[in-house]
């Protein structure tokens, strides 16, 4: 059951209510049946649960796609009948991207890339699903981390999980043979990292298709190995990286693997990272699906990480602490797919992940995009979340994105949809310990009077010297720093202020405020909690579970302590609030949590701010 080359997106079917036969009558004049003939059984999908869910149309086949940019469980509590994949489902499980190198590295490997869509080259065999247990788990890995530490290679990406169906994480880029030892080449992966600089000689690349999956389901390829002055190219799903083209110019990153199944429409994913120059000459580019591009110089800012929920990977980098930095890995995307009907119709309009749930018609947008309307006007809900702020090493937790929740009538025509990443987190342990969290990013629906939610404010910097990073204040603001560092506020209507440090002698960070609360304070040596979200009735899936009903978002980001071992951590707040060293959710405008001060173990620095939504509803 592949996709057709129709890009038509229709009307999907709530299963739920049990009378699908009624509803193709009911809803539309054309009737139901496709080309499957006058007495063929309208196909009815699997009853589940799990994920942002997005119905749409290729040719006369309706599907409904579970699409998972967080992890989650997949659950059947009823099963099919009339299609291929009445008692089965089609999948793509994609893992994080790995970071490019330092001090001219190598571009991050891709992400592995699984399928069993039917007619896609890599496609695997069936999947076949019971409700007995009917659960099945879905983890969505995260990229690589960026920062490494001067010469290193970067970061693998983590795998992704569906159920029995595992993704390899993207392998890390290589890093300069100056360096320490043992530090330079680049790491295996789903796809490989391409290789850092050498003075002499190209440096090793990495292997792809960790997993050892036969042709034609290899999950990925290998990077291309470093020249004398440039990274090499990490490997993507669809091809290997590329050397540069001369000795100053850095590697391309493989071309990523193209699909449909979030929707009738292909997208490519898993593109490899592209390798750093130096002293002159250009930065690879990234791979088609994601990948980020490499830079050229200490002092260019080109650089770009793996694009989230692609598993692309991250731009090779120069010096970690020079402007251009070293690129992180995306994170991963499960999708899963079947079939609920066979109808040919028209929506009012197109754009984003749609869905159907009481009695409307809803776009959910994970990432920029466009939102067009064709006919109307029509009364309409919106939810706008930015980008949460990003958690201070030794400080306050990240404030949550703003977020606005309201109605407006809305007229046929094209609206640009800006979904704001979440932001940074310095987590490098030297020279810029204990330093202040990265401002969310911005998102827009572009409506006539255009509805912009603010970016969350950073978490505040500890007690030394580290980094201010920008602005505390945001859509809700960043929770204070350990000792004297003010918490920042939020904007009216969007959000909170963060909560306020401890004085001496415990030095413990604030909570990043929510759109529901603000920060906690710290109780003695305890960080404070991340301030809850607040909740949205009108939708079935995305955001987190909460205190009370609907699905909630714009949680804050717990503040951090000076200790490591976890005892005086600070939670987050409903609606994707990192705990006290967790990264925000992804698509909820969480703020990320603060991690430990100095010198901190692996995985315990501070953490970045979830990336933020936007969903627009209207009577279907």
């Amino acid at each position: 059951m592949g996709a057709r080359s129709s890009q038509s997106r229709g009307p999907g079917l709530n299963e739920t209510d049990g009378h699908l036969l009624d509803y193709f009558r009911n809803t539309f004049a054309s009737g139901g049946g496709g080309n499957s003939g006058p007495n063929a059984p309208i196909p009815v999908g699997l009853t589940a649960t799990g994920g942002i869910i997005s119905d749409y149309t290729s040719g006369s086949d309706v599907y409904r796609a579970h699409i998972f940019t967080s992890s989650g469980t997949f659950v059947v509590s009823a099963l099919g009948s009339g299609s291929p994949t009445a008692e089965a489902v089609e999948y793509l499980v994609v893992a994080g991207g790995g970071a490019g190198g330092s001090r001219v590295g190598g571009g991050g490997g891709a992400g592995g890339f699984r399928t069993n869509l039917s007619g896609h080259p890599l496609s695997g065999a069936a999947f076949p699903v019971s409700t007995s247990p009917g659960s099945y788990t879905v983890t969505v890995g995260a990229g690589g981390a960026g920062g490494a530490i001067l010469y290193n290679r970067g970061n693998n990406g983590a795998n992704s999980v569906f159920g029995t169906i595992t993704s390899s994480g993207g392998g890390g880029g290589g890093g300069n043979s100056s360096g320490a030892s043992g530090q330079g080449p680049a790491n295996p992966g789903g796809s490989g990292g391409g290789g850092g600089s050498s003075s002499s000689v190209g440096y090793t690349k990495g292997d792809g298709n960790a997993g050892g999956f036969p042709a034609p389901t290899r999950e990925g390829y290998d990077g291309a190995d470093g020249k004398p002055s440039g990274g090499g190219g990490g490997g993507g799903a669809g091809g290997t990286g590329s050397q540069g083209a001369s000795n100053p110019d850095g590697g391309a990153g493989g071309a990523g693997s193209p699909i449909a199944i979030e929707s009738a429409t292909a997208k490519t994913y898993a593109g490899g990272g592209g390798g750093a120059a130096y002293p002159t000459g250009t930065g690879g580019s990234g791979g088609a699906g994601g990948g980020g591009n490499g830079t050229a110089n200490e002092s260019d800012t080109a650089l770009t990480p793996g694009t989230y929920s692609t598993g692309g990977g991250g731009g090779g980098g120069t010096d970690p602490a020079a402007p251009g930095g070293v690129g992180g890995g995306g994170s991963g995307i499960v999708v899963v797919r079947y079939q609920i009907g066979s109808i040919a119709a028209t929506a009012k309009a197109t754009g984003g992940a749609i869905s159907f749930y009481g009695g409307k018609t809803i776009h959910t947008f994970t990432s920029s995009g466009n939102f067009t309307l064709t006919s109307g006007p029509v009364a309409a809900n919106y939810l706008v979340v930015a980008g949460g702020g990003g958690g201070s090493s030794g400080g306050g937790g990240g404030g949550a994105g703003g977020m606005l929740n309201s109605t407006v009538t809305i007229a046929p025509g094209p609206y640009t949809v800006t979904v704001g990443a979440g932001g940074g987190a310095d987590n490098t342990p030297s020279p810029t310990q204990e330093s202040a969290g990265f401002i969310g990013n911005n998102s827009v629906l572009s409506l006539p009077s255009a509805v912009t939610a603010t970016g969350g404010g950073g978490g505040a910097k500890g007690r030394s010297s580290g980094n201010s990073n920008g602005p505390k204040n945001g859509g809700s603001g960043g929770g204070g720093g350990e000792g004297d560092i003010p918490a920042g506020t939020g904007v009216s209507g969007q959000g909170n202020a963060g909560g306020s440090y401890a004085p001496q002698p415990h030095y413990s960070g604030g909570g990043g405020g929510g759109a529901g609360a603000t920060g906690g304070a710290p109780t003695g040596p305890a960080a404070g909690a991340g301030g809850v979200g607040a909740a949205v009735s009108w939708i079935e899936a995305g955001g987190t579970p909460g205190p009370s009903s609907g699905r909630w978002f714009a949680g804050g980001g717990a503040g951090s302590t000076e200790s490591s071992d976890g005892s005086n951590h600070g939670t987050g707040g409903a609606g994707g609030g990192g705990a006290t060293e967790v990264a925000g959710t992804t698509n909820t405008g969480g703020g990320g949590g603060g991690g430990y001060w100095s010198g901190f173990p692996a995985g315990k620095g501070a953490k970045i701010g979830g990336s933020g939504i936007v969903i627009v509803a209207y009577p279907t």
